[in-house]
C-alpha cells in the first residue's frame, strides 16, 4: 500500500506545475495528513521529494530526475532499434539516425556514424526544425491535415535556403512523399549533405519515430539508400508490434 501511495505522490507532483502543500497531496489521495506526513519524510530522506520548509510545500526530488535519466538511457524505442542502425550503418557506410517529432522539431534519440564519419550538425538530443529534416518530415508525413496544422498555427513555415514557404506547400510535399514511402531532404540541415528517411509505426498504426541517412550530395544516390532505410523502418516497426498505415489512408 505504501508504494501504491508514494508512486501517487509522484504522480501528482509530476503533474503539477509548483510545489504542494501536504494537506492538498492528503486530501486528493484521500489518505490521513499524518500517514502522509510520513510517507514524504520517508520520500525525502530517499531523495523522490524535496521539502521547501518556508513554503511548507513538497516538490520531486533529485532522484527522480536520476531516474528519468536511466530511463531516458535505457529509452525501449533506442533500444530496439540500435541493432538496426548499426547494421543500416554497416550497409550505407554513412551517418545514421533515429528521431521523433517534439511539438514541430525533430528530436534525435540515437546517431549511429561510420568509422570516418562527416562532421554534421545532428546529434543525440539535438532540436531541429522539423520541416526541414527528413526524420521530421518522414513523421509529419502521416499526420492528419489538422495535426499539421496545429503544429504550425501561425500559418507560414519559415523559410529556410529551399525550404517550404507555407503549411499549404509543406502539405503538398509531404503528400508526395507519404506516397512514395519515404521523405528527403537536400541541404537544408548541413550544405552539401542529403538525408532520406522513413517512419516506423506503433500498434494503431501511428508513426512513433523515423530513421534517416545521411551522406554526402556528391555521392548521394537518393533512391538508392531509401530502399535499406525503408527496410530498416520496416523493422523497427515490426519490433514495436506497429502496423504501417495503407498510404492511401489518409487524406487531405
Amino acid at each position: 500500500m505504501s508504494a501504491a501511495r508514494a508512486l501517487s505522490v509522484l504522480r501528482l507532483l509530476a503533474a503539477s506545475t509548483t510545489p504542494q502543500p501536504a494537506e492538498v497531496l492528503a486530501r486528493t489521495l484521500g489518505v490521513p495528513r499524518a500517514s502522509l506526513y510520513r510517507l514524504l519524510r520517508e520520500m525525502c530522506d530517499e531523495g523522490f521529494v524535496t521539502h521547501y520548509p518556508e513554503e511548507r510545500r513538497w516538490g520531486l526530488g533529485i532522484a527522480t530526475l536520476e531516474l528519468g535519466s536511466a530511463y531516458q538511457r535505457a529509452d525501449p524505442l533506442v533500444r530496439l532499434a540500435r541493432p538496426l542502425l548499426a547494421e543500416l550503418v554497416d550497409t550505407t557506410g554513412a551517418t545514421v539516425h533515429l528521431a521523433v517529432l517534439h511539438g514541430n522539431e525533430t528530436l534525435y534519440l540515437l546517431v549511429e556514424r561510420p568509422r570516418r564519419a562527416d562532421v554534421l550538425v545532428t546529434g543525440e538530443g539535438v532540436r531541429l526544425p522539423a520541416h526541414l529534416t527528413a526524420t521530421g518530415r518522414a513523421v509529419l508525413a502521416h499526420l492528419s491535415r489538422r495535426q499539421l496544422e496545429a503544429l504550425y498555427p501561425h500559418g507560414l513555415v519559415l523559410r529556410e535556403q529551399a525550404g517550404p514557404r507555407s503549411v499549404r506547400d509543406l502539405r503538398e510535399d509531404l503528400e508526395a512523399e507519404r506516397a512514395r514511402g519515404w521523405s528527403s531532404e537536400q541541404g537544408l540541415v548541413t550544405e552539401g549533405f542529403s538525408s532520406v528517411a522513413a517512419a516506423a509505426f506503433d500498434a494503431a498504426g501511428l508513426p512513433t519515430a523515423s530513421i534517416g541517412v545521411t551522406a554526402p550530395t556528391a555521392r548521394a544516390d537518393l533512391e538508392a539508400l531509401a530502399l535499406p532505410v525503408t527496410r530498416a523502418a520496416a523493422a523497427l516497426t515490426r519490433r514495436l508490434g506497429g502496423k504501417a498505415p495503407q498510404r492511401a489512408a489518409l487524406r487531405w
